[in-house]
């Protein structure tokens, strides 16, 4: 039996109906699932590991022990990037098996032809695909000319 590898880095989802969600990624970011784990006594997925674009990342089924979903939280502060040759198609891909546009896809100051959807579950997916190679310097100075995007709120 071969011993599975992991990055150094990893995210793992927390979500309601955790098979569905591996469905959804399935279809709509091609993702290969590595295996699953269920909980006998109701059948849950409390824990799998999916392949997307070479790397890894894990989904389980929300409950006491494992933590919330964002559908439970309200969202969620974290995006997931994904660096993909045709975002265009990947974007249109996530929206037909049921994420929702955030952004519509956009050619970006630093380089990226980028668009945003929301998966099925409340968690937020960037989909990007290179098409300009721009230094640090040159992705400040555009920075700088659109007014920055970051806003400092009074605490």
């Amino acid at each position: 039996m071969s011993q599975l590898s992991y990055p150094p880095l990893s995210a793992s989802l927390i979500v309601k109906d955790a098979k569905a969600a591996i469905d959804f990624y399935q279809r709509a970011f091609g993702a290969t699932e590595r295996y699953h784990l269920t909980d006998p006594s109701n059948g849950a997925i409390g824990h799998a590991e999916l392949d997307v674009n070479g790397s890894m990342f894990m989904v389980g089924e929300e409950g006491p022990k494992s933590g919330k979903s964002p559908k439970t939280l309200g969202g969620t502060p974290v995006k997931f990037c994904l660096m993909v040759d045709d975002a265009d198609a990947l974007f249109d891909q996530a929206i037909a098996a049921g994420a929702t546009s955030q952004m519509p896809m956009t050619d970006m100051f630093y380089g990226y032809r980028t668009g945003s959807v929301v998966d099925p579950f409340g968690h937020e997916w960037l989909i990007q695909a290179l098409i300009e190679e721009v230094s640090p310097e040159e992705m400040q100075r555009r920075w700088n000319e659109m007014g920055g995007e970051c806003k400092k709120e009074d605490t």
